[in-house]
């Protein structure tokens, strides 16, 4: 029998309350050495409730979950999301069971394509890391349309313009610096700025086989153009960086001193930061061009499911304030929906989404990534 409302909010609140104690430690899980706990955002879930006034809807507000749901979810954020998925049908709902098929989020997209082909896929809901791996689903017409109180839930730039998929979190680029070496006033506030300058020569970190990575250079692609992202490749090398195999490398590498900066996404220097509050690292954001790129992680509804309400409902629950305020506190990412506030990691004043300035890029074409494989190995990078 589903628990009533009453216990709902009561499971609710131990659960994100525990897990506010253990963010840190989530975070960094398979990244380093470091353990770290405490709340990381600010935010006090454990009284969150619809939002903070600001238009978000809780989980008390939404019907509850009741049956079996297949869910594709992409690999990544420390085992959070699986975690979440085991509260929903362990701890919140007694009718609720998940079947997860974990791999990368590209991997996910084609297994679908390939089901497809093949009859169908069995999963219901694809739970993607990343914008393009959804857009991949979605532009083969495997992907249901998103009732609009789901989709409007959040900005019209982190959703698809058909209603196939929804952004749930967003990740930032940025320049993470050593403010032993540098000051903000040093980082440029274009990302076509920094090889040029002598202070970032042999001091600069990039992870150029990192997915996040290739999709912040598929951007540049498109914004810019195949002849100037080439140039600004050959550019960097030139400077004298050193390449990593993931961004937490770059990030961690710069609190060491080892470079003086790197490319990156925002998070990594957050959860470095509340393991180490004293660490010498600081933030900063480019404007508008591909160097701001806000990439997002979401959900699309597999056209093939029987189960669209139930699945509806699940991508739903996603965004209600209380499990965004839980991926803020344990992932570091940007929250989508309304009513709850960014992260933060220590010192660092991380920007809001408002104050950001990123690029007009549809999030879709950043799936076009054969092209950004073939350059970055035709410039050597790869």
């Amino acid at each position: 029998m589903t628990r009533d409302r009453t216990s709902r909010r009561t499971n609710r609140r131990a659960f994100l309350a525990s897990a506010a104690s253990t963010a840190g430690a989530l975070g960094l899980a398979g990244c380093s050495g470091f353990g770290g706990g405490g709340n990381t955002s600010g935010n006090d879930t454990t009284t969150l409730d619809g939002g903070n006034g600001s238009g978000g809807v809780s989980i008390d507000d939404l019907p509850a979950l009741e049956g079996d749901l297949t869910v594709y979810l992409g690999r990544g954020e420390g085992g959070a999301y699986g975690d979440l998925v085991n509260y929903f049908q362990d701890s919140l709902y007694d009718d609720f069971s998940v079947t997860l098929k974990r791999g990368p989020s590209s991997g996910l997209a084609n297994t679908i394509l390939t089901e497809a082909d093949n009859g169908e896929s069995p999963a219901d809901v694809f739970w993607s890391i990343d914008a393009a791996s959804l857009a991949l689903v979605a532009e083969q017409g495997l992907a249901a349309s998103l009732p609009t109180e789901i989709t409007n839930t959040v900005p019209a730039k982190f959703r698809d313009s058909k209603r196939r998929w929804v952004g749930l979190t967003g990740r930032a680029r940025a320049i993470p610096y050593n403010t032993e070496t540098l000051s903000a006033s040093d980082v440029p506030d274009s990302v076509f700025d920094v090889p040029g300058q002598d202070r970032f020569r042999d001091a600069l970190g990039w992870a150029p086989s990192y997915g996040s990575f290739q999709a912040f250079v598929t951007a540049m692609i498109h914004l810019e153009g195949e002849s100037r992202t080439r140039e600004w490749l050959n550019a960097v090398q030139a400077s004298g960086v050193q390449s990593y195999p993931g961004e937490f490398g770059v990030t961690y590498d710069v609190a060491q001193g080892t470079v003086a900066a790197g490319f990156a996404n925002h998070y990594y220097a957050l959860r470095l930061k509340q393991a180490r509050p004293d660490a010498p690292l600081d933030l900063a954001f480019t404007s508008g061009g591909p160097g701001s790129l806000i990439n997002v992680a979401g959900a699309l509804v597999l056209d093939s499911t029987d189960k669209s309400d139930l699945a509806q409902n699940f991508v739903r629950h996603l965004l209600a304030a209380e499990v965004q305020s839980y991926l803020v506190e344990h992932v570091y990412s940007y929250p989508l929906a309304p009513g709850v506030s960014p992260p933060s990691g220590g010192d660092i004043d991380l920007p809001t989404l408002d104050e950001l300035n990123p690029p007009d890029i549809d999030l879709a074409t950043l799936g076009d990534v054969q092209n950004t494989i073939a350059l970055l190995r035709d410039t050597g990078v790869l």
